[in-house]
């Protein structure tokens, strides 16, 4: 499994167009073959910070997934948006078990 993670820090004035961003693309994203989960998600102590997280069945998957036309769509608003940092990685999940 791929996961895809990461942190966009936006401008204060930014906040309510990303909010109305992500509901669209989370939710046609989630109904793409190969997807497990995506999700954005507000920090409670710095609302202009917003943590991405996805997982995919493979690379073939997420590749599928940026030719899609809502990825077009959110990157075209994204851009509207005064952004101060994005950062997103991703990594194959290996075993994992519960925190204890």
């Amino acid at each position: 499994m791929l996961v895809v993670t990461g942190i966009i820090e936006i401008d204060e004035g930014s906040v309510a167009a990303a909010k109305d961003l992500v509901g669209p693309m989370g939710t046609a994203s989630r109904a793409e073959p190969g997807c497990h989960a995506y999700a954005f998600y507000q920090d409670l102590e710095d609302p202009t910070r917003i943590r991405i997280y996805e997982e995919w069945d493979n690379q073939a998957a997420l590749d599928a997934h940026f030719g899609m036309p809502h990825m077009a769509t959110f990157i075209e608003g994204m851009g509207k948006l005064t952004i101060k940092s994005m950062n997103t990685v991703k990594f194959e999940r290996g075993e994992t078990s519960p925190v204890r």
